[in-house]
């Protein structure tokens, strides 16, 4: 198997689903206080329900015999445990009495899923680094380990334009964007995040206020919704018309009106442009891999192999319909509006994937004839041949083996 940079950080996720009741609402404050920082739905006097979906977030050192940094079985039993009991088809204000005192806002879930779970892997090599709670297609939250916490607000919006910049010549725009300088649309889909500036501790109160968020998403909706970019939005004059020069825009008229850390703009669901504070841009495409496998180590017996991994033992194999999520950064050049051209960044990775495609991993490739093809071996194999075909502008890999178990890399 090839070496990766040392730079990196491995992570694995499990991702649980729950239903669960609950009423965002502080009994001392006026209906006015609480209309301003919940919202309309702090008047479900019995509760409101969602469908939540958790991720589990893990590091750790691989085992070199099993391939594995943890065994996602685990994660599913342990903290399934936790969910089921605590949280799911709960009325949580009455049922969970973490939330006794203080609102179950998608910050305060994400951090009690963290508390309650986390000590039950003490004894494991692999550390819970982080919770992340998916509360509704709009609004998500993260708990991370070192006590930060973020939230997560989604908008949308439809709009037209012509991919090109108003600094470069026609024949430039016409050779570097290629068909796209022709006026199109797209349906985007925009995240807003913030981030604590201290660690975060159970509390009343949101990271963000819906009086202060409310407007703001509207505000973007009203400017950007049903608009030809490159000429109705006056901001928007002097811009490159380009996915990271349009998130970039988004990222500064929003912290304006409510100091954020960054901004994700999607494109399309498999294309998004990425914003941070500090001025850094990113780009990440999404591609799919459909190939079998056979998780087995070399050094185990049959008998040991099959309670290991289980159904994945199959001798006959079996196998997926992977997603791969590539993410680089690096320069980004403000007179053209891009950090990477769209057809070379798309070509990188299909070129990457290509020796993998519709095969069996460990018996027509020579990547998993000595190691195990589990998701943290194919992920720590696939980045050096994505980071050497783009520059080693690699900042993270992310490789969903199902809905439900993803694996990541990420450039520390």
């Amino acid at each position: 198997m090839q070496r990766v940079c040392c730079f990196v950080l491995l992570t694995v996720s499990k991702r649980l689903e729950f239903s669960a009741s609950r009423r965002l609402h502080v009994d001392r404050w006026s209906d006015d206080e609480n209309l301003a920082v919940f919202g309309p739905e702090t008047n479900a006097r019995y509760g409101s329900g969602r469908n939540y979906v958790a991720y589990f977030v893990f590091t750790g050192p691989v085992d070199p015999a099993t391939g594995m940094l943890i065994n996602i079985s685990e994660i599913k039993e342990r903290a399934g445990r936790i969910v089921r009991e605590r949280f799911d088809h709960k009325f949580l204000n009455e049922d969970n009495p973490s939330f006794r005192a203080v609102p179950p806002t998608a910050e305060n879930i994400a951090r009690q899923l963290y508390i309650d779970v986390a000590p039950l892997f003490s004894d494991n090599v692999a550390t819970l680094v982080a919770c992340h709670l998916t509360e509704s297609p709009e609004r998500s939250a993260t708990f991370y380990s070192n006590g930060a916490c973020e939230a997560n607000y989604w908008f949308e919006f439809s709009a037209a334009r012509k991919t090109m910049s108003p600094q470069l010549s026609a024949d430039e725009n016409a050779s570097l964007f290629g068909p796209a300088i022709a006026i199109h649309g797209h349906n985007y889909r925009v995240r807003l995040t913030y981030r604590s500036t201290k660690p975060f501790s159970a509390q009343d109160r949101p990271l963000v206020r819906y009086d202060a968020i409310d407007p703001c998403l509207h505000a973007l909706q009203d400017e950007l919704d049903h608009r030809y970019l490159n000429e109705d939005v006056a901001g928007l004059a002097n811009y490159p018309m380009t996915t990271e020069s349009l998130a970039e825009y988004i990222y500064q008229r929003a912290n304006t009106m409510t100091p954020l850390d960054r901004v994700r703009l999607h494109e399309r669901a498999d294309f998004f442009a990425e914003v941070w504070k500090n001025r850094t841009v990113f780009l990440g495409m999404r591609m799919a891999l459909h190939a079998a496998h056979r998780l087995r180590a070399v050094t185990l017996s049959d008998a040991e192999n099959a309670k290991l991994y289980g159904k994945c033992n199959n001798p006959l194999g079996h196998g997926h319909g992977y997603l791969t999520e590539t993410t680089i950064g690096g320069e980004y050049d403000e007179r053209s509006g891009t950090l990477y051209d769209f057809v070379a960044f798309r070509k990188a990775i299909q070129e990457s994937l290509e020796p993998w495609r519709d095969r069996h991993l460990d018996l027509e490739t020579e990547d998993f004839r000595n190691a195990p093809s589990t998701g943290e071996n194919i992920v720590r194999a696939l980045w050096p041949k994505i980071d050497n075909r783009l520059n080693q502008q690699l900042v993270r890999l992310r490789l969903w083996e199902t809905a439900n178990n993803r694996f990541a890399l990420r450039r520390i």
